[in-house]
């Protein structure tokens, strides 16, 4: 399946929404230091619901701890400063998504990166900044599942 990566997360109910995200569709979820938030609060727990022991959640010490555990893959780098629109991207399992911290998003010296393939964009109207970091990695996973016809979905 597809590999969700958010570099240094911010805010835990945006994590916790994604590891129910992960869940539900299959995909991992990759979290890398520093976190703004410990993994047991409540509002992180609270909003992944039941699904923590359903997901798979994997947190790495730094983004060079992170490339090589994804060693090989494609990383589509999401960010609000791309032109190439995310859905022109023809996902393959294993695929890399990668988002940046809320609420600045992924910085230069990232988006420049070796590790990253290409740098992708989700269209909003002219003036809107940017989406929750859960509602966008959402909307991305299920777009790569969408291209694979939901494989082993109900």
């Amino acid at each position: 399946m597809f590999r969700i990566m958010f570099n240094s997360p911010r805010i835990a109910p945006n994590t916790g929404n994604a590891i129910r995200m992960v869940a539900a569709t299959g995909c991992e979820l990759h979290l890398v230091e520093p976190l703004g938030f410990d993994l047991s609060e409540p509002k992180l727990r609270r909003a992944g619901l039941d699904y923590h022991d359903l997901a798979s959640v994997t947190v790495h010490a730094s983004l060079a701890d992170a490339w090589a555990a994804v060693d090989g893959a494609r990383v589509f780098a999401f960010t609000a400063h791309a032109e190439r629109p995310f859905t022109d991207v023809r996902y393959q399992p294993g695929d890399v998504l990668l988002f940046g911290p809320e609420p600045t998003g992924l910085d230069g010296t990232t988006l420049a990166d070796p590790h990253i393939t290409d740098q992708v964009r989700i269209p909003m109207l002219a003036g809107r900044r940017s989406l929750n970091l859960s509602n966008a990695a959402a909307v991305a996973a299920y777009e790569a599942w969408r291209q694979h016809g939901f494989t082993g979905g109900a």
